[in-house]
């Protein structure tokens, strides 16, 4: 799933749980995947590492049809640039990319120069008063 997740699908969000410090991340991937449990910690099963995750509400729902929570993990593949300064995404970043220390709960997260282009094009945009 895209970045472009809505505050309508994180309505039931709580709280933000962060395994890394969102400090030291230029950007973070996020998905919404289905969980058995609500407020737990969520099994994880791609390439890379799980950075966070959401936790949601006592009014939480599962999914009528599979009996799952859609929670938001958050998540860094091993060719994304904090393990990769010099790869594919030295300059710009995946379209699930937003910038860590803009996620709260309910809220979706944003695209920021520095998640987009990294600490650099942040560094320069802020010295140039942008």
């Amino acid at each position: 799933m895209s970045s472009l997740l809505t505050e309508r699908q994180l309505i039931h969000e709580d709280e933000v749980v962060w395994l890394e410090d969102p400090e030291n991340l230029d950007y973070v991937r996020q998905a919404l995947d289905k969980t058995k449990r609500r407020n737990t910690r969520p099994p994880y099963a791609r390439d890379g590492r799980m950075v966070g995750y959401a936790l949601l509400d006592d009014k939480a729902e599962p999914d009528p049809d599979s009996g799952l929570y859609k929670r938001r993990v958050f998540y860094l593949l091993p060719h994304d640039r904090d393990s990769s300064p010099n790869g594919v995404y030295r300059e710009g970043a995946p379209g699930e990319a937003v910038d860590p220390r803009t996620i709260e709960p309910t809220k979706p997260g944003a695209k920021t120069p520095r998640s987009q282009s990294g600490l650099v094009a942040a560094a320069s945009t802020t010295a140039s008063g942008a």
